[in-house]
């Protein structure tokens, strides 16, 4: 069966004109081992990060913006309330597009908290409310990753239905030429 993927946010694809996004490394594990220790974080984007790269133009450049943008979207899913389940890691690739499916457990008010915030990542607003929070001029909110990858990375984010309690997070960055 055919999934059907309902854009929020910053995603202008089409689905009769979305392009081929071929596999290129995943990883599933329990979420309670990715949760017992922060560092997973780290090991799993920078692995992450280093597989993909290589074929890059400046494959190190790219790793270490990959491994940055990828190690915020895992400390997303680090900070589940639900204590069952699998994360599963996904990238993909079409042409200098990167996408990350992020898959984990949540329960129902998380996923409504990200489906709003998703939807909230387009134009001049979520660029307004990023600089207000990183300038100290209003308290942190828990979107902030999500509104510093929309607007530093370029990235363009949407949520996919996922099977039992989970969601799928995901996120298109194009890091090629990107001077961050």
């Amino acid at each position: 069966m055919e999934q059907v993927r309902k854009p929020m946010g910053t995603v202008h694809h089409h689905l009769a004109g979305e392009p081929t996004f071929a596999p290129m490394i995943q990883i599933d594990m329990e979420i309670k081992a990715f949760v017992s220790a922060w560092k997973h974080c780290d090991y799993v984007s920078t692995y992450m990060a280093r597989m993909i790269s290589q074929n890059r133009s400046d494959s190190v450049h790219h790793s270490n913006l990959f491994s940055s943008a990828f190690n915020e979207l895992l400390e997303v899913a680090f900070r589940t309330r639900h204590a069952d389940g699998e994360l599963a890691c996904r990238v993909s690739r079409h042409g200098g597009t990167d996408r990350i499916e992020l898959t984990f457990p949540c329960v129902p008010e998380e996923r409504q908290f990200y489906e709003e915030a998703v939807s909230q990542l387009a134009g001049i607003e979520a660029t307004e409310r990023y600089l207000n929070s990183v300038s100290g001029d209003l308290a942190p909110s828990r979107d902030v990753v999500l509104l510093e990858l929309a607007v530093d990375y370029n990235a363009t984010f949407w949520i996919e239905e996922a099977e039992g309690d989970a969601i799928k997070l995901v996120v298109d960055l194009s890091l090629e030429g990107l001077q961050n």
